[in-house]
């Protein structure tokens, strides 16, 4: 069985500074960590590849050289193979541009039967990537899965975790599946593991290595575009304290509800 698992290196969320002029998260200089939603998909790969031996797990992100290193922490918790997209041509992607790079990644690596991606990354959350990929790729995709019940060569059966419980799909292979973090507990790595990320040789591909449509990809395949970024200012709202025997609050409470209109 072929697993792939999409992850994102993104901004440590205790460290996130804007840049005032242009508005945007400032990377440089930023502590740069694994996307947390992300772990959980690499657990779950590498726990698929435990039950099923004979199997592979190829992680890959796109992302500056410095993206490498995700990689090789996904590398030393049991993956087998990282794959670094990385173009200056790719600088400025959105959502779709980002999905389609990836997608042609994943086709130029040939054949996979599972992707495992967060169910989205903490410096966006737009919960689209994931989905994106599947129908740039026209293959199934199951969205906040919380638990796989079982796999065969043809089909998988997941449980998706709804706002009042759960949904039991059962889909084809292949099959993309954006996790949520009440699928597992994710490891930490084994000394073994971080020895051998670190001799471990990564992969990288240009536009060109995948087939890249040039208008595609980066600002120019990118029809949304963030024009700016910032805090909003929180505005004092003045309150009315009641004090007195719960009848006589009750009544001050109808009353100045009643005065500004509300019953």
């Amino acid at each position: 069985m072929n697993i792939i698992v999409c992850i994102k290196q993104v901004p440590n969320t205790t460290d996130v500074k804007i840049d005032s002029e242009t508005g945007r998260l400032k990377r440089e200089g930023v502590e740069s960590i694994v996307n947390p939603f992300d772990e959980y998909a690499i657990e779950e790969a590498v726990r698929l590849k435990e039950k099923n031996p004979g199997s592979k797990v190829t992680v890959i992100t796109m992302g500056p050289p410095q993206a490498e290193s995700v990689l090789r922490d996904a590398l030393s918790k049991g993956a087998d193979e990282g794959v670094l997209v990385c173009d200056r041509a790719f600088g400025g992607a959105d959502t779709l541009a980002t999905a389609y790079a990836l997608s042609m990644a994943i086709k130029h690596l040939g054949n996979f039967d599972v992707i495992f991606c967060g169910k989205q990354a903490t410096d966006g959350d737009t919960a689209q990537v994931g989905p994106g990929i599947a129908e740039m790729l026209d293959i199934a995709h199951v969205a906040y899965v919380k638990k796989i019940n079982n796999i065969s060569d043809k089909s998988i059966t997941v449980e998706r975790l709804m706002e009042d419980g759960y949904d039991v799909i059962e889909s084809s292979l292949p099959v993309l599946m954006t996790v949520v973090k009440e699928i597992n507990i994710p490891r930490l790595p084994s000394l073994k593991g971080k020895i051998n990320s670190k001799k471990a040789v990564i992969k990288t591909l240009t536009a060109v290595d995948i087939g890249a449509d040039e208008k595609r990809i980066g600002l120019n395949g990118s029809p949304t575009q963030v024009k700016k970024v910032f805090t909003p200012t929180q505005k004092t709202v003045e309150g009315e304290k009641f004090v007195g025997e719960p009848d006589v609050v009750a009544s001050a409470i109808v009353a100045k509800f009643q005065e500004i209109g509300i019953v």
